[in-house]
């Protein structure tokens, strides 16, 4: 595999599948401010990113069968899109502990959104 198409996999489906690239003229003096801003919204995107993951990796190990019984979360592309499904399984399927973690997921993907 060449690097030109280690790049592209990386960009579509790597660490930076859902990041993009901004152009930006600005004060030379102020470079590095925006810079700093720059790399605290990776830094919130990546733990937010980080937050979901680990919602649904919680979410599977204590309900597995009973809200994946007929979901296919593989098939979704989108991290948001995969965990407001595994909400609203916990949310229909689950008893009082998965609905109070799946509205807890939903209030947090609509304040994050």
């Amino acid at each position: 595999m060449s690097a030109k198409d280690r790049i592209k996999k990386y960009r579509e489906t790597g660490g930076a599948s859902d990041l993009v690239r901004v152009e930006v003229l600005l004060p030379k003096a102020r470079r590095d401010e925006i810079v700093g801003f720059a790399a605290e919204l990776r830094a919130a995107h990546r733990a937010e990113k980080t937050f979901l993951v680990e919602f649904i990796r919680i979410a599977s190990e204590r309900y597995g069968l009973r809200i994946f019984d007929n979901i296919d979360i593989a098939k979704l592309n989108d991290l948001p899109q995969k965990a407001r499904v595994v909400a609203n399984a916990l949310i229909e399927r689950g008893d009082a502990r998965a609905y109070a973690m799946g509205r807890k997921m939903v209030d947090q993907l609509r304040d994050g959104r």
